[in-house]
């Protein structure tokens, strides 16, 4: 039985690298160049969707970023994640909100970017003078005047998992803006700030709720050792806390609404969250084409939900679906083990 279990093993190692080896050959003949990454110079002139902004101010959202900048220990980065900041701040101004940035310790916060995986309106964040005076200045979350805000978002970042729990302006914060009848969002590690939320009746905010947030699969993929390097899992905790903890396939979007708790399970659902926040606020969001990257997800989405023949309709309708996303998807899928599930996604991708 040994020597069997040995053997199979081996030859799932084997279709495992072979599967790799196969996925670095498409990545070579795809003509990745044909889809060139978002220019750096971008501006919010050159977001379409910012161009049919809602005239008028509906009120004021308040994005929460964290203030740790490394793991305990110092060596690993911590610090909260650009994309999930920028694609939520133009949306929320999209439509009609003004936006204001806080952070545990208020002043510049850290950040975290790969250029890699940022859109136009990533770029046109860096490139707003105005939205960097603001993060360079953020809040101090003790300081804020939740009478202020129509709804709260708290970013992600892994810094969030060590100062959001705990921290009694946060909760203050989230417990003020929710009972004035206000929306409460949050993206990936972001829902770290609701974990020891307790209204003033004594219930926990996650309570009986449904909520998403970065899985302990996508961690451990990510991080091999994520037990010890950070003091909870977040799907562990929310658990415990009595949540209902709603998971989606790994690295796509699953954006999860209760009420007027809107939470999104990793940096791909911050599009998404924010416009649910909108909706949760009581208005359709501004119309928005989605980019490549969101195409490929909806690709990719397709596939898990409803199998490879839906998906290759929806590959045919996305024509510009994101090449190179889909291939990360068919490697990540090919280092788990599920070979058929690498070599469909790699067929998508070559369209």
């Amino acid at each position: 039985m040994g020597r069997w279990i040995k053997r199979v093993a081996t030859a799932c190692g084997a279709l495992v690298l072979v599967v790799c080896i196969v996925g670095f050959a498409y990545m070579r003949a795809l003509d990745l160049d044909s889809q060139p990454p978002a220019g750096a110079r971008s501006t919010v002139a050159d977001l379409d969707f910012m161009r049919a902004a809602v005239h008028g101010s509906r009120g004021r959202i308040l994005a929460v970023v964290t203030s740790t900048s490394h793991f305990p220990g110092g060596e690993r980065k911590a610090g909260f994640e650009l994309t999930e900041l920028a694609r939520a701040y133009y949306v929320f101004q999209a439509n009609g909100y003004e936006v204001d940035i806080a952070s545990p310790r208020g002043g510049a916060p850290p950040m975290r970017r790969d250029d890699e995986d940022m859109v136009a309106t990533d770029f046109a964040f860096l490139n707003d003078a105005g939205a960097r005076r603001k993060l360079a200045a953020s809040l101090r979350v003790a300081d804020v005047d939740a009478s202020r805000y129509a709804a709260v978002y708290f970013v992600g970042g892994k810094g969030t998992m060590f100062d959001f729990p705990g921290d009694p302006g946060i909760q203050r914060l989230v417990r003020n803006v929710y009972q004035r009848g206000g929306v409460i969002g949050a993206v990936c590690h972001g829902p770290a700030a609701l974990l020891d939320v307790v209204l003033d009746d004594g219930t926990p905010l996650l309570r009986g709720r449904r909520v998403a947030a970065f899985s302990n699969a996508e961690e451990l993929f990510l991080i091999e050792d994520a037990r010890s390097r950070f003091p909870y899992l977040l799907q562990d905790r929310i658990l415990q806390k009595g949540g209902h903890y709603v998971e989606g396939p790994m690295y796509l979007d699953n954006t999860v609404v209760d009420g007027r708790i809107v939470t999104g399970q990793n940096p791909w659902s911050t599009w998404s969250t924010a416009e649910a926040m909108v909706r949760a606020l009581g208005h359709v969001p501004v119309a928005r084409a989605p980019g490549r990257d969101e195409q490929a997800v909806q690709v990719m989405a397709a596939y898990y939900r409803h199998g490879m023949a839906t998906a290759r309709e929806a590959r045919a309708a996305l024509p510009e679906a994101d090449k190179r996303l889909l291939l990360m998807h068919a490697l990540v899928a090919a280092m788990q083990g599920r070979a058929g599930d690498a070599w469909h996604l790699q067929a998508l991708a070559l369209g």
